[in-house]
């Protein structure tokens, strides 16, 4: 399969850490996915790379994030995790990472589509202390007209379950209830419920610096809190099918979504604008 990049180029950045090359996804990885609504993959970058791209991120969501009240006084969605997001704008050294062709045509294959283009990125850090990620399903938000998304999330060092990693709802993704809930204290208590009463296998493994996982728009997630004393590191980069349309926004967090993330777009069109770049196309 031959690939082109109309965004990054180059094989490797100068120092030699590959984020750019072919990674050798499994044949089943597809189908897993397909039926689970996630994956995690071993290995697709090396700790150098991690090693090379962290400390950036981090010092963009020190200099960005704009929650500073202490952790009793936040709300359920606010003790869940620091949120910073579009951190590509930021930075060059950030945009060669979120713009990686590896996680971009990983995210193809997955998905089954010929290229994916970019919705947004978002850092997402769990500081010591911080509580649950509750209960939900990232589509929510998205104003989407098919479920060809999803998103890779990448913990930039070794995530302990003690850390709080992702915990999946294997299947969850064919699950219409709950489709309608925000994250939110109510989203923990009626999906950890409807979730148990379906059977829905849960996995939740530690990661090792460079282990990823992909999960679908619609598969329900969770996340302990991270009782350690040091802060659980995360990047993400939400893809989407290079075609997709946008669909009517059904809820205030999709419009909010669509204003700030495919600015000018209206239900019905690709969103092809700066902010949407195509990653990778086959």
């Amino acid at each position: 399969m031959n690939a082109t990049d109309p965004v990054n180029t180059s094989a490797s950045t100068p120092g030699g850490v590959d984020i750019d090359s072919p990674y050798l996804l499994d044949a089943e990885a597809p189908r897993r996915f397909e039926r689970d609504g996630f994956v995690r993959l071993p290995g697709v970058l090396s700790e150098r790379a991690v090693a090379h791209y962290e400390p950036e991120i981090t010092a963009k969501v020190i200099e960005l994030n704009t929650m500073h009240l202490p952790i009793e006084e936040r709300t359920t969605y606010q003790k869940a995790f620091l949120q910073v997001t579009n951190l590509w704008r930021q930075s060059e050294l950030v945009r060669e990472f979120v713009f990686s062709l590896r996680l971009a045509r990983i995210a193809a294959e997955l998905m089954g589509v010929d290229g994916v283009r970019l919705y947004h990125d978002q850092a997402l850090y769990k500081e010591s202390g911080g509580g649950i990620t509750p209960w939900h399903a990232d589509q929510y938000y998205w104003p989407l007209a098919t479920d060809r998304s999803c998103t890779v999330w990448v913990p930039l060092q070794d995530t302990t379950l003690e850390m709080g990693p992702l915990r999946f709802a294997s299947g969850s993704h064919r699950f219409e209830f709950g489709r309608d809930l925000p994250i939110s204290d109510e989203s923990e208590v009626a999906l950890q419920r409807a979730l148990g009463e379906q059977d829905f296998p849960t996995s939740s493994t530690p990661y090792t610096r460079g282990d990823v996982s992909f999960h679908a728009g619609w598969t329900f997630h969770h996340a302990g809190p991270n009782r350690t004393v040091t802060p659980r590191r995360a990047m993400t980069i939400i893809y989407i099918d290079a075609d997709i349309t946008v669909a009517e926004p059904t809820n205030d967090n999709q419009h909010m979504d669509l204003a700030a993330f495919m600015p000018g777009v209206r239900p019905g069109d690709v969103p092809d604008t700066p902010l949407n770049p195509v990653l990778y196309r086959r």
